[in-house]
């Protein structure tokens, strides 16, 4: 089947159909392109959803996705991403490997047809000339014919009148030779152009017509087959990402298989857990006895007149100091001031007026770490240091994250040390790359700086020790005891303005509360003074100046040889002594401590 041979005729029909498939070749471009637009579309949707519904960084919601539910959820969002990445992928592979080659090959389909088809216009202009030249020799001919017999008559009838003269009869003989001559001639002609014309047309319809035809018949073929690779080509781009697909979908499946009810429970726990006791029972109160006018749990004057209580010290022994004594041990450094409330919430006090049981449960069911009275009169309810005002295990969780952060931060510096030490010795070995001696007011801030946080992370790791029970409880337990969350005191701590208030309305019990704790105070140090000084053992030299500004810490100047006493118990602090009357406590980090057992081996805090 060729069309040279059985489309011959259909030279105009042809040019109408090879320009129908260009069309439809443009067409599918269109279509492809289109396709690949609406991909971009639906992969840019897909990426704006899943960072709409991406967690805001330092916001609350970044906390709510420690819950595996909440895990599931992010990684679903981040595999929709991917997935959205798939369909990028989709569009770029369809525009690259279709869209761009169709459109190159339809630019080379329109310069080849637009070629054969003049190949082909040129073969009917030549044999259409040759056909006006044939039809013009023919006419000539058969003119030439008439003109011939019409003088072949004329001389005849000249020749048979006897009235003509002999010359008019020459004449006409010649003419009629003449004539006769002439059509012999285009008779010659025509049969000349006749043969040239029957040999440019079986040319033309049996060797230029199919040849042009026939490649006009490949062409359109290969048109056909490239829309197939097309087609082909548009189903392997999507099947080359369905394995991909395929993950990012297994990716959520598995998000969703890895949901732990049970840990997230946990978590609950460990976010809201407030680490105090449920309330004890309430006692039976006796309307039958006499009204008796009860104390407030912060009033520690009215509690005296009723006879000293039972003191308790936070679960401390005897053989440790009383907090408000100078000789106690500071807070781990630096040394800061004391809190104002460490000052009413020392010894347990007594028992106080009971509440009515609806007001009990209510409190103990809206449990919110409360502030203690003197610190929410005389701070304004800002948060301490120490992170006192929370729970114990909420306290326990923030002062770990202030740990981790210092931690991070002297690594981070002593980084920067390194990297200052190690730049000051390449310009001691290349003095023309610059002066070693301008490093070193850099080299001793950061050293002083890495001092600094050590000193922060150290306080905070005692804090954080006391918490976890590593340490004995300081202030912050005896606050506990005092009635933080206490069923015996809770009244007090909710209302301890009002207990604080007179008969005239103006605060008269924080005078008389600290004037009580000095009066125990002096009391438990004449205890603690009659204890026989702790024996020394070992030595111990300055390293740093150290001014001793607060209670429970003694001065020493860099280079003084001291007496150690008490070595440092994982707190930070050395305890010494100077002489029998002056002692107290050191950052251990500023002194080089020599134990008498191991004289020898100096055993070095730095």
């Amino acid at each position: 089947m060729s069309w040279g041979t059985e489309l011959w005729d259909q030279f105009d029909n042809l040019e109408k159909h090879t320009q129908w498939g260009i069309d439809i070749l443009e067409k599918y471009i269109k279509f492809v392109k289109e396709r690949t637009e609406i991909e971009l579309n639906y992969a840019k949707q897909l990426r704006n959803l899943s960072k709409k519904y991406q967690p805001k960084k330092n916001s609350k919601e970044e906390e709510e996705y420690r819950y595996t539910a909440c895990k599931a959820f992010l990684s679903t969002l981040n595999e929709m991403n991917d997935y959205a990445g798939q369909h990028e992928v989709i569009s770029e592979n369809m525009t690259s490997q279709i869209t761009v080659e169709l459109a190159r090959y339809v630019q080379e389909l329109k310069q080849e047809r637009k070629s054969h088809f003049h190949d082909g216009r040129k073969a009917q202009q030549q044999i259409e000339t040759c056909w006006k030249q044939l039809e013009s020799s023919k006419r000539r001919f058969e003119r030439d014919c008439r003109e011939a017999d019409r003088a072949q008559q004329y001389f005849e009838k000249m020749d048979a009148d006897i009235n003509v003269t002999k010359a008019d009869v020459e004449k006409a003989r010649q003419q009629a030779q003449t004539r006769h001559q002439m059509a012999d001639d285009s008779k010659a002609d025509y049969s000349s152009y006749l043969q040239k014309f029957n040999h440019e047309q079986h040319e033309y319809y049996h060797t230029h017509i199919p040849n042009i035809f026939q490649k006009i018949q490949e062409m359109e073929e290969r048109r056909i087959v490239r829309i197939g690779e097309s087609v082909k080509t548009y189903a392997e781009l999507d099947r080359q990402v369905i394995p991909i697909i395929g993950k990012c979908l297994d990716g959520i499946v598995k998000a969703a298989e890895s949901i732990d009810p049970k840990n997230d429970s946990q978590l609950v726990v460990e976010a809201y857990k407030s680490g105090f006791e449920p309330p004890g029972d309430i006692e039976f109160e006796d309307y039958t006895q006499p009204m008796k006018r009860t104390v407030s749990d912060n009033s520690l004057s009215n509690s005296r007149g009723d006879g000293k209580p039972e003191l308790k010290f936070g679960g401390k022994s005897k053989g440790k100091l009383w907090p408000f004594i100078k000789k106690n041990k500071p807070p781990p450094p630096p040394p800061a001031s004391a809190s104002p409330s460490a000052v009413p919430n020392g010894p347990q006090s007594p028992k106080q007026q009971k509440e009515p049981l609806s007001h009990r449960f209510n409190e103990f069911m809206t449990s919110k770490p409360k502030i203690h009275c003197f610190r929410s009169l005389k701070r304004g309810g800002a948060t301490p240091e120490d992170f006192s005002n929370l729970p114990p295990e909420q306290r326990r969780k923030k002062l770990q994250q202030k740990v981790d952060e210092l931690n991070k931060e002297i690594q981070k510096e002593m980084d920067q040390r390194d990297a200052i030490t190690k730049m000051k010795d390449v310009y001691l070995k290349n003095p023309q790359m610059g002066d070693p001696a301008s490093l070193d007011h850099k080299l001793a801030e950061v050293s002083q700086n890495i001092e600094k946080l050590r000193l922060e992370a150290q306080k905070f790791e005692a804090w954080l020790a006391e918490v976890e029970g590593r340490l004995p409880a300081r202030s912050e337990q005896s606050r506990r005891q005092s009635g933080l969350y206490d069923t015996q005191s809770a009244p007090a701590v909710n209302n301890c303005a009002q207990d604080r208030e007179s008969p005239d309305g103006s605060y008269t019990e924080e005078q008389s509360q600290e004037s009580e704790v000095k009066v125990l105070a002096t009391d438990f140090d004449d205890e603690f003074d009659d204890e026989e000084p702790l024996p020394a053992i070992g030595t111990c030299k300055a390293l740093y100046t150290f001014e001793g500004q607060n209670e429970g810490t003694i001065s020493v100047v860099e280079g003084e040889t001291l007496y150690v006493i008490e070595e440092d118990k994982g707190d930070g602090w050395t305890r010494i002594r100077r002489n029998e009357d002056e002692e107290g406590y050191v950052p251990t980090s500023y002194v080089e401590v020599y134990l008498d057992k191991n004289a020898k081996g100096a055993k070095t805090y730095i």
